[in-house]
């Protein structure tokens, strides 16, 4: 009998028996990556290892029955995980140090904080927020990532112990260790990284990081790699997390954390619902980011409850996922299946894993992060964008994740702002043809002789309204005949501001003393009743006003 609709989850709904098998094997095929991947994330996150076999339990649990999208891959992730550890190194909390048990429930805490926070952004539908990170912003923030998350991985490639400080400092200390590496280890690192990169090149449809692992891992316990000096992960606590409010949590510890929470927001809305989107436009499908923010909510309340730190929609594992022809969220069940078995039973096998092989497979990731023919497709087609992407990239890995991230939001809604400061102004001039030619409103042009069209390609706001009136005025005292009707076409015009609204009101004002008519053509009712309140729509007469271009044009009375 089947369950009923209500209880079946929203990304299962349709399911087709057919699609069980593959949704299986793509299952198993994304476990067996993503599993040596999560691991290599708390390196970045600095917690300990078992943490990233945490965040793809419960937490993927969780959104694959409560969230929306088929395919999403929530989990553990190199940029969250990269915030989340700069985050708490800011935060300047006494006595804290990166990879004890306060570190690990102050990461909690975060996630936690980032859950409610999601499902705020839920109730309030405020899922158009990752909007406001732009796809040039967004190459640049990752890019930015790549970089410190590689750099990161540099030490433990060479045997030698971790910088403090800033990234320079960071890369200072390793270059100034050189003397004191580890070869073997540097052998097993750039083993690593040689058998992914091979893989990639010449067989890109196995994963390279799968061999590089297991047989890596082979190695080390066969020679007992440890033994010539070679760090290894070590014994791995196994069996099910911790379920409860992480220990020695207090409310006091709530604002330490608020800003480090709110940068993860925002990076989690952003990447999600982009690569939620992407996937379901490429199957055909429609994106619910609304619905979809409910799972990732959840996914981070599992995630803080269940002793791991913040997870986020991973847009390489969901690509593994796509590639192996898994089709809905039974491929990521069994995704938390495989990592269930592997705490329960395997934890032990991990032990002789070397740290150098997880750093090659993190600092592969780094590498696919940055994205150079992104950077250089906006450097050829936007070059202002291409400016805020690299100015983005280097905020990130030189002064901090967290300054990077409000620096992308910043030059997102400059960029925004800008394009609205600068918006296109036109005279309409009738074509032969028919319909209308769109000059560039510059003084000198007119449509007819008494006559001018207007065109303004923005909302009017504080920031343009000036503008706005300033062009208006050099066309109208620049035209070849003395103006009678200024016709403005407000289909570019939605709405507008108290400013604009009293800059317009300055506007009407010169054109009546000029004894100039101020006629409205196709206004849309939210400008209408903007106008309203800002008492001008008691000043422009119902003849002043057509729902049609044409009609507004052919009305004016030629002599």
């Amino acid at each position: 009998m089947a369950l009923p609709k209500a209880l079946v989850p929203v990304s299962l709904r349709g399911y087709k028996a057919a699609w069980f098998a593959p949704d299986v094997l793509a299952g198993v095929t994304l476990a067996a990556i993503a599993i040596p991947e999560v691991m290599g994330y708390t390196s970045i996150a600095q917690t300990p290892v078992v943490t990233g076999l945490y965040t793809i339990l419960l937490p993927l649990l969780a959104f694959a029955l409560l969230g929306s999208s088929k395919l999403l891959v929530v989990g553990g992730d190199s940029a969250t995980a990269a915030i989340l550890a700069s985050g708490l190194i800011g935060a300047g909390i006494a006595g804290l140090t990166p990879g004890s048990a306060d570190w690990v429930a102050l990461c909690g805490l975060t996630a936690i904080v980032c859950g409610v926070m999601l499902f705020v952004a839920r109730l309030l539908r405020l899922g158009f927020i990752g909007d406001f990170l732009s796809a040039s912003v967004l190459i640049g923030f990752l890019t930015g990532i790549g970089i410190q998350v590689a750099a990161s991985q540099i030490p433990d490639l060479l045997g030698v112990p971790k910088g403090s400080g800033n990234w320079f400092q960071q890369q200072w200390a390793w270059i100034s260790s050189l003397g004191d590496v580890s070869w073997p280890t540097i052998a097993y690192g750039a083993a690593t990284i040689g058998i992914i990169a091979g893989f990639k090149i010449f067989l890109p449809r196995i994963p390279g990081a799968i061999i590089a692992v297991v047989g890596l891992l082979t190695l080390s316990a066969v020679t007992d790699a440890s033994a010539s000096g070679v760090a290894v992960v070590g014994a791995i606590q196994g069996g099910l997390p911790p379920i409860g409010f992480p220990t020695g949590i207090t409310w006091d510890d709530i604002p330490a954390v608020m800003s480090t929470a709110f940068a993860c927001f925002v990076i989690i809305i952003a990447q999600s619902a982009a690569t939620s989107r992407s996937f379901a436009m490429k199957h055909g499908d429609r994106a619910d980011v609304n619905r979809d923010i409910v799972g990732l909510a959840a996914a981070n309340l599992a995630a803080g409850f269940s002793g791991t730190f913040v997870v986020n929609g991973s847009p390489t594992k969901t690509q593994i996922l796509d590639s192996q022809r898994g089709r809905t969220q039974v491929a990521n069940i069994t995704v938390v299946i495989v990592t269930l078995i592997v705490l329960l039973f395997l934890t032990g096998l991990l032990t002789d894993l070397p740290k150098a092989v997880l750093g090659g497979v993190v600092f592969m990731i780094g590498l696919e992060l940055i994205d150079i023919r992104g950077l250089v497709r906006i450097a050829r087609e936007r070059w202002i964008e291409f400016v805020i992407a690299l100015a983005t990239a280097l905020t990130v890995f030189i002064v901090g994740v967290g300054a990077g991230v409000v620096l992308a939001l910043a030059l997102s809604l400059v960029d925004v702002l800008q394009r609205q400061y600068k918006a296109r102004a036109f005279v309409l001039s009738a074509a032969a043809s028919g319909g209308y030619v769109y000059n560039d409103a510059a003084p000198g042009q007119q449509t007819s002789p008494g006559l001018v069209v207007f065109r303004y390609g923005a909302d009017l706001f504080y920031a343009n309204a000036s503008r706005f009136v300033d062009r208006v005025q050099d066309v109208v005292d620049h035209a070849p005949n003395p103006v009678q009707w200024l016709v403005l076409d407000c289909s570019g015009i939605s709405n507008i501001d108290y400013s604009a609204g009293r800059n317009l009101a300055s506007l009407l004002d010169w054109l009546k003393a000029r004894g100039i008519r101020l006629v409205l053509a196709r206004p849309e009712p939210s400008l209408l009743t903007a106008l309203g309140h800002y008492r001008l729509r008691d000043r422009i007469a119902d003849d002043e006003i057509y729902d049609d271009l044409d009609a507004a044009v052919q009305a004016f009375p030629v002599a």
